[in-house]
């Protein structure tokens, strides 16, 4: 079988599993990047593990081969590209592709309606309704975006984005957490990732915070990043009284991100629905954090159940958040709890090397006419979830 995919660029996100799958397929597996990475991606050292990939090509430097591949392949997996070029020659040849999307209507639902819009959705997805292609949700919405539209009935399966996996003594590693302040005092340490732009929210991480001095809660912030809003953020931390218990650490490499997160009880996940996965997620509960998250975050609902392996909270309500953060410091077993289970549902299920293993047989199914799907994780039937329905479902 060979097996082609098709994306924007490649990045550290994308490497574990494709790596996985070379392991797997050999020379019979190609990565096509299409675009250059943009450049506060290439400053966060996402581009920093591309180096010598065997099975990478980019299309700019081979574009009749690479077009051959795309449409010869016995399946194509395409996604991350808005140029619907690439796809179209295989699309109207009627050979199976397996699309995989983030969410078609970030903003709101409501977009559905715009006549434009529709044609265009019509034109790249509702027409194949009935064709040999297959949709991935990359997040937990992305299904009732493409059902508002007709496209892929009974054809999307859950998926996502499936980062390094670590493995520890995950005991040892939450015993690792312990810190102490200067006093000798148990100190909780809190930490949110990522760009400071305004969908992923950075300011409620410390207006939370605020609230955990008041109630006299001993922790440290860890904010890892940066961006458009860190002005705003270092004013908002003065103004607050917060200079002794926040640190900003900048832009951080992958590799560095992590160790923070093996470092940190609590991981902070602030964003709202325009984050349509959340990689982050992923790492946090591999490195053995107790998480607190909104539940508009793509990933959140197909990774956490909420009071098994994480907390969830209601889109854009601090004061659900607030109350969350704050049991989470005063409950050291349900942190441990929390933090293990976060790590067990990643090292089972959700992880590149269980992924690769599924979309393989998957894929292999698709060539003998079966459609091979999973009970649950990675590859089964994707959930219709609705954007104010995510809160309830990680409560099932």
């Amino acid at each position: 079988m060979t097996l082609t995919m098709v994306s924007n660029y490649i990045n550290h996100h994308q490497i574990p599993m494709s790596n996985e799958l070379f392991k797997i397929l050999g020379a019979d597996y190609t990565f096509i990047q299409t675009e250059e990475m943009e450049a506060d991606r290439v400053r966060m050292g996402w581009g920093s593990e591309v180096g010598d990939i065997p099975y990478l090509k980019l299309y700019g430097e081979d574009e009749k081969g690479c077009a051959a591949l795309i449409m010869d392949s016995d399946i194509v997996i395409f996604g991350g590209v808005e140029d619907e070029s690439y796809i179209k020659p295989r699309l109207a040849a009627g050979k199976t592709v397996i699309r995989y999307s983030e969410r078609l209507y970030r903003g709101g639902q409501w977009k559905t309606i715009s006549p434009r819009g529709r044609k265009k959705k019509h034109e790249d997805h509702t027409q194949y309704a009935d064709a040999s292609v297959y949709l991935l949700c990359h997040g937990a919405y992305v299904a009732s975006d493409f059902a508002l539209v007709g496209a892929y009935p009974d054809k999307k399966y859950v998926w996502g984005y499936f980062p390094e996996l670590k493995t520890y003594d995950i005991d040892s590693l939450i015993e690792q957490k312990k810190h102490f302040d200067s006093d000798g005092k148990r100190q909780v340490r809190i930490l949110w990732s990522g760009r400071f732009i305004k969908f992923k929210q950075p300011q409620d991480a410390i207006k939370s915070v605020k609230y955990l001095k008041d109630k006299g809660v001993c922790f440290h912030l860890d904010m890892v990043g940066g961006g458009e809003l860190e002005g705003q953020l270092h004013s908002m931390v003065q103004h607050l009284g917060l200079l002794d218990e926040v640190t900003f650490h900048g832009y951080k490499k992958p590799k560095e991100v992590r160790k923070f997160m093996e470092r940190a009880d609590i991981f902070l996940f602030t964003s709202n629905y325009d984050e349509g996965w959340g990689v982050v997620l992923n790492e946090a509960m591999n490195s053995g954090c107790a998480v607190a998250a909104d539940n508009g975050i793509g990933a959140v609902p197909f990774l956490l159940k909420h009071g098994y392996n994480g907390l969830v909270y209601r889109n854009g309500n601090r004061r659900e958040l607030k109350k969350q953060l704050l049991t989470l410091c005063r409950d050291d077993e349900l942190r441990k709890r929390l933090g293990k289970n976060a790590y067990l549902t990643i090292e089972k299920e959700w992880n590149p090397i269980e992924a690769a293993k599924r979309l393989y047989n998957f894929c292999e199914g698709l060539m003998e006419g079966e459609t091979r799907i999973c009970r649950s994780g990675p590859l089964s039937r994707a959930p219709m979830i609705w954007p104010l329905g995510g809160y309830m479902y990680t409560r099932h």
